[in-house]
């Protein structure tokens, strides 16, 4: 089944299901990205948005825990219980949260054929400019 990357509105949770969420998204399954930065290197999550106001824990507020680096703007939850990370309030724009696409229902980082890499090593507020590394892509062998 083709996936739907019109969707406004679904749920999501972790793997053990201890933290779940509600997401309207900013723009559908369509800003799907990934970054170079470090951390975003070793999580290898695909991310898509969801405004400040977009992101509601329905469950497990209390699981969730939150890591921050460098200059501490950003901030990445993950669940206490199973690791998973769930959400992070952008660096880039404070007023958004990234939300990892494989905790939300029906959905997968496979999903994707390709997936825009975002320069998160010359991030956009040192260097001024939102600049695309790459494309990661998935080509799926039936």
């Amino acid at each position: 089944m083709a996936l739907d990357t019109d969707i406004s509105e679904i749920d999501g949770a972790c793997h053990c299901g201890g933290v779940r969420f509600h997401v309207r998204l900013a723009d559908g399954l369509h800003s799907a990205r990934r970054c170079t930065c470090s951390y975003c290197r070793m999580r290898g999550a695909v991310a898509v948005s969801a405004a400040a106001d977009g992101v509601e824990i329905v469950a497990g507020e209390d699981l969730l825990t939150e890591y921050r680096f460098n200059t501490g703007t950003a901030r990445h939850f993950f669940c206490s219980r199973c690791g998973i990370y769930t959400h992070h309030r952008r660096r880039s724009n404070p007023r958004e949260y990234g939300v990892n696409v494989a905790c939300l229902a029906g959905v997968s980082p496979f999903d994707f054929e390709a997936v825009q890499v975002n320069d998160g090593i010359a991030h956009p507020s040192d260097s001024g400019r939102n600049r695309v590394a790459g494309v990661l892509r998935f080509e799926r062998y039936d």
